[in-house]
Formats: C-alpha cells, structure tokens, sequence
C-alpha cells in the first residue's frame, strides 16, 4: 500500500513553537506576571533564577530519553503535562498562597520542558534525511523565535487588555523631552479640582510632564526620588524599601528627572483596594518610569497625591515624547484568563502533534528494561560519547567556534550605550532596542534560513569554511564603530545588521555539525551532551568578558573577538565531514513504499 511521506512543513513549525513557548514563559513571563502580582524584585529573581537549572542539567537525563518510549511518546506526554501545568498555574493564582504554589508548578513546566527540548531535537534527527536537516535549521530556529516574541509580546498584551477591562478607566499621561522648554518644579503638591464625575477614576497631573534634555547632577534626582518614595510610603502607597540605582556619567550627572502625581476622584469601597500598575504604552523607551510602577490606593488615603518619578535617558538628545497608561484591573483573574488560553493551545498543539508527526522507523523502544539494564545503558550512553572517533577535535571545535561571539554578545549593546568619552556609541535605550529587536532580528532570522538553503544544496563540508569565516568577519563592523564612533543610526544600523547576518549565517554550520557528531545509536542524548558543551562554551569567556573590556578599551576587546576566530580556523583543516552530509540528493518530499 503506497502513503505519503509526511511533509516537515506540517509539523516542523508547530513543533519548534511549542518548543520555544514555555521556555519564554518560564523564563521571561513568570516574572513579568510575578512583578504584577507584587511580589518584589529580589524574590521574583532569587526563585525564577533557578528556574533555568532544568535547561542546564538536561544532558543528565537525556540518556533515558533515548531508552524509555519513544521521542513521539515523550513529545506528545511532555506537552500534555507542560498544557497541564500551565492550566495548574491558572488554578492557583487566586489562592492566598499563589506564590509558592505556581513556583512549584513553574518548576514542574521547566523540567517537562527540558525534556520536551531533547525528544523534539532527537525526533528532528530521525525523522529527516541529511538533506532535509539542513534545509530546516533555520526554518525551526525562526519559529522557536516565533514563540518568543509571541510570549514576550502579544502574551503580554492580552493579559494587560485582560487588566484594562477589569477595572477602572485606565491612567494615561505624556512625557515629553525639549530643548528648549524648561522642566516643571518638581516638588509642589499639585493642587487637584475636585471632581462632579460620578464614576471613580484616577486624576493626573501634569498631563504630559516636560523635561529638558539637559543632565541635572546625581544629588538632584536622588532628591526627587527621596520626595516620591518618603511621602508616597508615608500616606501608604507602597510598602517596602524600593531601590533605585542611578548610572551617572564621568562629569558625575544622569538624565533629567521631574515627578507625575495622580489621586482617586472618589474613594473605593470599604476595605477594597485599587492597584494601579503603571508602565510604557508608546513612544521612546528612552523615558523611563523610574518609581511608581505600582501604587495601592484604599479609602484612608484615596484624596492624596501619589507620585512617579520619571527619567530622561542620559544619552537622550531628541525632542521626543513617551506616552504611559496605568490600569488597576483584576491581575489575578486576567492572568489566571491568560494561562487557560496558554494551557488549552498547548493541549491543542499536543494533540495536533499526536496525529501529524510522522513515525519514522528507527524512532523505536529497546523493550523492556529492568532497572540494572537501564542504569548500565545510561553509563554507555554516557561512555560512548566519550569514546566518538576524533572526539578531543570535536570538542575544542565545539568549544572555539563560537568563542568570538561569547565576548561580543556580553558587551555588544554595553558598547552602544555607553557614552562616547568611554569608547562607546552614546545611543539611548530606545535606539539600541530599534537597532536589536528590528533589523537585528530581521537580519538573523534571514541569515538563518539562507545558510540553511544554501547546505541543503551543497553540504556541510562544502560550507563550514565560509560559515566559520561569517560568524567572525563580521565581527570588522565593531572595529569599525569602536575606532570611528559613528553618529550617524544608518551605519550602526547596517553594521550591526551585517554581523547579525553573518552569525545567523554562520551559526547554521555550527549546529548541523552537533546533528553530524551527534548521529549514531544514541543521537538524542549525544545531542544534548553537544548543546551542553556549546553553553558551556558561551557560558565561560562570557564570565571574563567585561574584564577583558576594561582592561583594553573597546577597540581593542573586539580586535581580540576577531583573534578568537583563529583557533576555529586552525582546526577546521583536521575535521573530516561526510561531503555528503546535509546535501539534497533527491526530492525531499518522496514517495515511500
């Protein structure tokens, strides 16, 4: 009976989003929803810091992976448990003790993640030819960002849609930069007119507050902020010792700042409470909601003014404006509304992956397994990594290939933000983010795809000289802005775009030779042992690169990122590739008998 060959495009994007969604969950969301919930700063970063363990000791249980069930099984039961715990998370938020109990499950989706991570790239190697494998890599690393963006973006926007339309009117004011206008006196108690409005509803003045682009001295904003935080703690609208550390530039001055005050026009219900949570709607990142961000108004203190401080990036020089929005909705139930929607797209993705992943043949169990035969099976597994033909060159390779990139990536926006009398590009927050988040991105995820097109048509051997060579030449676009410092956005826009590309290109060689070196009877965990030793390889020149920084200046720091590249290229020469590996042979999508 003759069947088609499933094709990737049905199940490679869907996999690698469901892949990349609760990790961006895990480990962006959950603080975001933490921060909105109250909870404070030091214990939203001591507990979900912990929560990238599981990522990191997943090499430790890949083994078993590989030995019990197969990698269908454990993708479709991983994302199941991860639908389950997410609606778990749902369940728990309107409890008293929601902190503990959703950290606990947050646990739980971490490790089913982790797991989920090494079945789906083990399921990835098995299910596609050489060919097939290439040509996908940068198709899943897209939708893995995908995923990204769509949980540290539009995840974010539903849930505070979800807040606006659970309570009061939203707050919004303006901020506006100038250089000519001078900046209101800060410290007067704005006199409000008493409001004829029946509906209660949040007061605000100024408006749209002005500030010149001119830097005032560190003392000046810590006494602006001493005024916002004494009187809003004294009538309390907060709790707790909020801490705000400023960067001052060389001459000892920061960015202007000047102060927003806001009331109730009516007061709320006995023993009710109205929280308002205020941060950026639109405009330049480059205005800063410095205090204020959460502000809790009861019927003792609903006629007084509260107050935000908000800051001028000390880089910014433009006449721009910023607008902000406070809403004080239901956070837990908007949340708790946020994960069902996250918990039923997840089981819908499971059960969709339940009939549409393929079942490739070598995709198998080993039977059954006693306890003894599965410990002995996991220290050959673990041995026979070890033991890979040339396995010393393939770990320095490893290693070094992404050596360069493990300094830049630490000090790269470091460098654009710094002011030009410290070597930097004296760039606002808001130019950096336009530069990374936009054509960075766009020029990554195409270098990506291409280098995975262009491997699919020629091969890995045939390419890892000049993919080696592109995710370090581009690298000359740092040397060129460290030595000269260009003012003009179009340059740092295109040579960051260039280096971007050239590691998206580049990156692709690198991870199908892990899926080469990998290849064998126990790819899914020699998979993960790969991937363990690149994090390691990151992970370490990354603790020494703002050192390194200092100790040469920037000029100098990326003339030894591009140094980096030559222990690549002195081993290259000694790696023996299967020239045909990766290479499109026939057409992908064949029939099969």
């Amino acid at each position: 009976m003759k069947h088609r060959k499933r094709s990737p495009w049905a199940w490679i994007p869907t996999l690698y989003f469901a892949e990349g969604l609760p990790y961006v969950i895990v480990m962006t969301v959950a603080a975001i929803m933490y921060k909105r919930l109250g909870v404070s700063n030091a214990q939203i970063a001591l507990y979900t810091g912990w929560l990238y363990l599981p990522w990191v000791i997943k090499p430790f249980w890949s083994p078993f992976v590989d030995l019990l069930k197969t990698k269908r099984w454990w993708i479709f039961s991983m994302q199941l448990l991860i639908g389950a715990g997410l609606g778990g998370v749902a369940f728990l938020l309107p409890v008293p003790f929601f902190f503990q109990s959703t950290l606990a499950v947050f646990w739980l989706i971490a490790f089913g993640s982790a797991t989920h991570d090494i079945a789906a790239d083990g399921f990835y190697m098995l299910a596609l030819n050489d060919a097939e494998q290439s040509f996908f890599v940068g198709i899943r690393s897209t939708f893995y960002r995908f995923a990204t963006i769509t949980g540290q973006g539009l995840l974010i926007i539903f849930a505070g849609a979800l807040e606006s339309a659970t309570g009061l009117p939203p707050l919004r004011f303006e901020v506006q930069s100038s250089h000519t206008r001078p900046t209101e006196t800060p410290h007067q108690p704005p006199t409000f007119n008493p409001s004829e409005d029946r509906e209660t509803a949040f007061l605000v003045y100024p408006e749209t507050l002005v500030l010149h682009t001119g830097h005032i001295s560190v003392d000046s904003l810590n006494r602006i902020l001493h005024f916002a935080i004494t009187n809003n703690r004294a009538h309390h609208f907060i709790s707790g010792d909020p801490i705000h550390k400023s960067s001052p530039s060389s001459d000892g001055t920061t960015g202007n700042a000047g102060l927003v005050a806001v009331r109730l026009s009516h007061p709320p219900q006995e023993e009710k409470e109205v929280i308002l949570h205020t941060g950026l709607l639109r405009g330049d990142i480059s205005i800063s909601l410095i205090h204020g961000e959460r502000i809790t108004f009861t019927s003792e203190n609903w006629d007084k003014p509260a107050y935000f401080v908000l800051q001028l990036d000390a880089q910014l020089k433009d006449e721009t404006k910023t607008g902000f929005r406070g809403t004080s909705g239901n956070i837990k139930q908007a949340w708790s509304i946020t994960f069902f929607v996250l918990a039923g797209l997840v089981i819908l993705l499971s059960l969709y992956h339940r009939f549409i992943l393929p079942r490739p043949a070598s995709d198998r169990t080993f039977g059954s397994q006693t306890v003894k035969n599965i410990l002995r099976e996991f220290g050959t597994t673990f041995t026979a990594f070890f033991r890979k033909k040339h396995i010393l060159l393939a770990i320095s390779f490893m290693l070094s290939y992404r050596l360069g990139e493990a300094l830049l990536v630490k000090m790269a926006s470091l460098f654009l933000l710094d002011p030009r009398e410290s070597g930097g590009l004296g760039l606002t927050t808001g130019q950096v983010g336009m530069t990374y988040g936009t054509f960075g991105i766009i020029a990554l995820v195409a270098g990506g795809i291409i280098g995975g097109i262009a491997i699919s048509r020629q091969g890995l051997s045939y390419w890892l000289w000049p993919m080696a060579l592109s995710i370090t030449l581009p690298n000359l676009a740092y040397i060129y802005l460290s030595f000269f410092q260009p003012d003009n956005l179009l340059y740092i826009n295109l040579a960051v775009s260039i280096e971007q590309f050239g590691y998206g290109f580049g990156f692709t060689a690198y991870m199908l030779y892990l899926i080469y070196f990998s290849d064998g009877e126990h790819k899914t965990a020699h998979y993960a042992f790969s991937t363990g030793i690149m994090a390691l390889g990151m992970m370490l020149p990354g603790m020494f690169a703002g050192w390194l920084q200092e100790q040469t200046g920037y000029p100098y720091f990326f003339l030894t990122v591009i140094a980096c590249s030559l222990p690549t290229l002195a081993i290259i020469p000694f790696m023996r590739i299967d020239k045909t590996f990766g290479r499109k042979r026939y057409p992908p999508f064949r029939e099969e008998r």
